[in-house]
């Protein structure tokens, strides 16, 4: 009797030994995704890659991918063959910023071929197999146009400072640039020069156009990211608060700062980086774009039909309703709040936008350090 309880004993643990190897040969690998990106000498895009890869750690996708990032530099043909490569590590899907809508057609239509899927972010990829998803860029131009040229009476001189120069997003938001201001005949854009998309750079080259144009000579400027530079320039060549020149763009947040009313309280607000009534217009590519972009490449992969064409709405901001945040959170952005005291965030260049309604996951801790928020 002794030999057949042991024997049943033997029976039942090899069975639970056999048991728990099946489960484990059965559990899904994780799958493979990539992030390929182009140009990243801004905040924007080092707040993107970091919500991004604190999207993948998130609770929602850490045990269902593995992440690996990949940067190409402004070098179409690099990225292609990093492109390629990805492929035939056994990609699944790939996130790009493309440096180009159409240089990466041939290897996105090949990757496609081989069941990989593509979702490009906020630049777009005109391949039809591709997946974009952005803000509508030529609209942001026509909006930042046709806002300028009403705050200056639709009339005057302005200076335009525009972004990575043959990037899809900044080609669009050119051309809606100047359709809008081609309804006002009066309004002049006399000085143009490429800001990359980068407050340093967008001073350094208004510093040089103010060398041959002065301030009493410039009735406005459209930066697509500098304004807070722009203001600081004129605070430092003696214009107060009250007379700054209206500034439209894509804001930083100590432009947002500058938004709110002269006076507010603001914790750590130090020299220009505080708040100044200046009468601004901002309206985002939220950074937050890539890690909605990685959320839907992965429910595509897991068989969800998704649009290959996606529209984000930006959240604008003006001095009406700036609103300061106090810590941060995806549920207080929710609300409404869209700038950061600079005790939050030292640097004025940084980029607030990063709320997106949906992705829970990634809030200031995302951008900051690419930590999801659970």
């Amino acid at each position: 009797m002794i030999t057949n309880i042991r024997a049943l004993i033997h029976s039942l643990v090899a069975g639970l030994v056999i048991t728990a190897a099946a489960t484990a040969v059965a559990a899904p690998a994780k799958y493979k995704v990539f992030l390929s990106m182009s140009y990243v000498g801004n905040d924007w895009q080092a707040e993107s890659s970091n919500m991004i890869k604190a999207m993948a750690a998130s609770k929602t996708l850490k045990d269902k991918i593995d992440l690996e990032v990949q940067v190409a530099g402004p070098n179409a043909q690099k990225q292609i063959q990093q492109i390629n490569a990805m492929v035939q590590a056994g990609a699944k899907a790939i996130v790009v910023f493309p440096i180009s809508p159409t240089a990466l057609n041939p290897v996105v239509k090949a990757a496609c071929a081989k069941g990989v899927k593509v979702f490009a972010y906020e630049s777009v990829i005109t391949e039809p197999c591709a997946y974009n998803v952005s803000i509508d860029n030529k609209e942001y131009g026509r909006v930042l146009g046709d806002w300028l040229a009403k705050a200056i009476g639709g009339k005057g001189n302005i200076v335009y400072i525009n972004g990575v120069p043959g990037v899809s997003a900044e080609v669009d938001r050119t051309e809606g640039v100047k359709e809008a201001l081609s309804k006002y005949p009066n309004v002049k854009i006399v000085a143009q020069a490429s800001g990359m998309w980068s407050e340093s750079v967008a001073r350094a080259e208004m510093t040089k156009i103010l060398v041959s144009h002065k301030w009493d000579e410039i009735d406005g400027v459209l930066a697509q990211l500098g304004c807070f530079s722009i203001n600081e320039l004129q605070s430092e060549g003696g214009i107060a608060d009250a007379k700054l020149k209206p500034c439209a763009g894509e804001a930083g947040n100590g432009n947002l700062i500058q938004m709110l009313p002269v006076g507010t309280a603001v914790t750590g607000a130090n020299g220009n980086y505080r708040p100044m009534g200046a009468n601004d217009y901002s309206t985002f590519a939220p950074a937050s774009t890539g890690a909605y972009t990685l959320k839907l490449a992965v429910e595509a992969i897991e068989g969800k039909n998704i649009p290959h064409n996606i529209v984000i709405k930006p959240r604008d901001v003006t001095r009406s309703n700036v609103k300061l945040c106090k810590n941060g959170a995806w549920e207080e952005m929710k609300a409404g709040c869209n700038a950061f005291s600079p005790e939050l965030v030292t640097n004025p260049g940084w980029y607030p936008a990063i709320f997106n309604e949906n992705t829970p996951e990634v809030g200031l801790k995302a951008a900051l350090k690419a930590q999801p928020e659970e």
